[in-house]
């Protein structure tokens, strides 16, 4: 009897709730809360398409950056245009001194 009770509760719970979501319709706002809500959930999905977008674009920067470094740390060794300016100061400024003549 208890058990058919409860179930009687959550009926007519039930029921009411069907009953007040047909109402909501029919309140003079509800229509304009529906579509801003379907707005909101139409420009979320577009915002995290948008991000996945960013995502692609980070690890190609990322990819990008690294390329950068090596090359940069290859030109410093003596590759490239910077590496030969400095590959000729250095011979410039390590030439041997002539040997002071002896008097001998």
């Amino acid at each position: 009897m208890a058990q058919q009770r409860g179930q009687d509760i959550l009926s007519r719970l039930a029921d009411r709730g069907e009953d007040v979501l047909g109402r909501i319709t029919e309140l003079p706002g509800a229509q304009r809360l529906v579509e801003t809500t379907n707005q909101l959930k139409e420009r979320a999905d577009e915002m995290q398409k948008r991000l996945r977008g960013l995502e692609a674009l980070e690890r190609r920067v990322d990819a990008l950056e690294r390329k950068v470094d090596t090359l940069s740390k290859g030109s410093s060794s003596g590759r490239g245009a910077g590496g030969a300016k400095k590959a000729a100061t250095t011979k410039r400024t390590t030439r041997a001194k002539p040997k002071p003549k002896s008097s001998t």
